[in-house]
């Protein structure tokens, strides 16, 4: 801090440019707000850098890939595909670039200050910008630091080791990788490098996606092994060298890159929570009720920053709360589902609760009944939902190909308190996958058309 330095005033300052952060500074600035937006490295944080968009660019051009070699069936025959893995970056950079340049343009566009430093609170008022030496005084300030990869003790990241973030960012498909974890970071990384022929391996305590139905990891691990991808259950990784990682049980697994994907922790320190009356739990997280208030009545935070479930959608809608909270306006964090979304093959979506309780039952419509997965050859799915005793939809599964698209609809349900009638009688398009969240109402109604589940009684 510059001694003497006279502070900028500002109504609300975000520190922390992520989906949650920028989002947050455009609807207070939307509502008329003067808003100063601090990010130490790049407009749109890690989703749009180093995480959501680059692995769904990396997806998809591995799927265009592996479709590419494996169209025979199809009558389609690729006499040679050959991937180019510096083109490929590029475009997954450039793919970043133009998201973080236009964050930049709708920054600029709402009057938005945005400075390129690193905050910490001086007080409950005031924020020190670390490199300039600029002060901030604000009437209220919304943290949206995000999270950071969790390291191992032995595979610190360094050489062939390291984070999901530089598994994301390379100019080579590497020859052989471990992957240390077995969640839906792990998951998509192993898949996505595996189609574009590297032998992957990943490494999982307990097992593949453990805490996520069995039916539709049964699925997922089915491809994963045709793949070529070996899991190793029941392990964790002791050492490695230059190319190799030796586990608990005594195997020794090929590894000319190691990837760790054991889960995220908050993003605070430097932060000076501590000169703020700004609480934290037990796990590190910034506790916060449901209008996003911290225990500061100067200070809300949005986002991984404040726990589980870390994504990016939820990020948002904290972001569009605070906002409104710190302009005055009574708004809540009330949604009944934030949806989950594992772009796995097949993908994995998921909006509320499936579990079987007392007066619940769940119904699940397989895609080898519906047409359009039939015509692509990818009936290895399904859908569940699940409702109560007067028909009112309380979860949804679906393990399809564009299962990321369909689960809002059910998002949307659950949110409007809808039935298994109003999804039953509303049209689908055919032939579309979507048709399948109508069939499994139908057939949770005793009316299914496309699947014979036993004469209703």
């Amino acid at each position: 801090m510059v001694m003497g330095a006279i502070p900028q005033q500002v109504d609300v300052a975000v520190v922390g440019a992520g989906v949650g952060g920028y989002v947050a500074a455009i609807r207070a600035a939307q509502m008329g707000a003067n808003v100063a937006l601090v990010e130490k490295e790049k407009l749109g944080g890690h989703c749009l850098n180093y995480a959501c968009i680059p692995s769904k660019t990396l997806i998809k051009i591995s799927d265009i890939f592996y479709e590419a070699t494996h169209s025979e069936k199809f009558g389609v025959s690729v006499a040679s595909a050959s991937l180019d893995a510096k083109r490929m970056y590029d475009w997954r950079m450039a793919t970043s670039k133009k998201l973080e340049d236009g964050v930049a343009f709708l920054c600029k566009s709402y009057g938005i200050d945005v400075f390129k430093d690193e905050a910490t609170f001086l007080s409950s008022n005031t924020i020190n910008l670390m490199t300039n030496g600029m002060v901030l005084e604000f009437k209220k300030a919304i943290i949206a630091t995000g999270s950071e990869p969790a390291s191992l003790p032995g595979f610190e990241f360094g050489g062939n080791v390291v984070d999901y973030k530089k598994a994301l960012m390379l100019d080579a498909v590497p020859r052989s990788m471990a992957i240390l974890g077995a969640g839906y970071v792990a998951v998509e990384i192993g898949t996505l490098y595996a189609k574009m022929g590297c032998k992957v391996s990943i490494v999982a305590r307990s097992d593949v996606l453990s805490h996520f139905d069995a039916d539709a990891v049964s699925l997922v691990k089915k491809k994963m092994a045709s793949l070529g991808i070996d899991v190793y259950t029941g392990a964790t990784a002791l050492s490695h060298d230059a190319n190799s990682v030796t586990l608990s049980t005594g195997a020794r697994i090929e590894a000319d890159l190691i990837v760790v994907a054991v889960g995220l922790h908050p993003h605070t320190e430097g932060l000076g929570l501590e000169n703020t009356n700004v609480g934290r739990n037990e796990g590190g997280f910034i506790s916060v009720d449901n209008s996003m208030k911290t225990a500061d009545p100067n200070i809300l935070a949005i986002g991984d920053v404040v726990g589980e479930p870390m994504l990016a959608h939820k990020a948002i809608r904290q972001g569009i709360v605070a906002a409104e909270v710190a302009m005055g306006k009574n708004s809540s964090f009330d949604n009944l589902v934030i949806p989950a979304i594992i772009f796995s093959d097949p993908e994995i979506a998921v909006a509320g609760s499936l579990e079987q309780t007392k007066g619940v039952t769940v119904t699940k419509f397989p895609l080898s009944a519906l047409g359009r997965a039939i015509a692509l050859d990818r009936k290895e799915g399904f859908v569940k939902i699940a409702s109560d005793q007067a028909g009112f939809i309380k979860g949804v599964e679906i393990v399809s190909d564009e299962a990321n698209a369909m689960i809002s609809e059910a998002a949307l349900a659950i949110e409007m308190s809808a039935t298994l009638n109003d999804i039953a009688i509303t049209i689908h398009p055919h032939p579309t996958y979507s048709e399948a969240v109508q069939e499994a109402a139908e057939a949770a109604l005793g009316t299914p058309i496309h699947f014979f589940y036993g004469k209703k009684q």
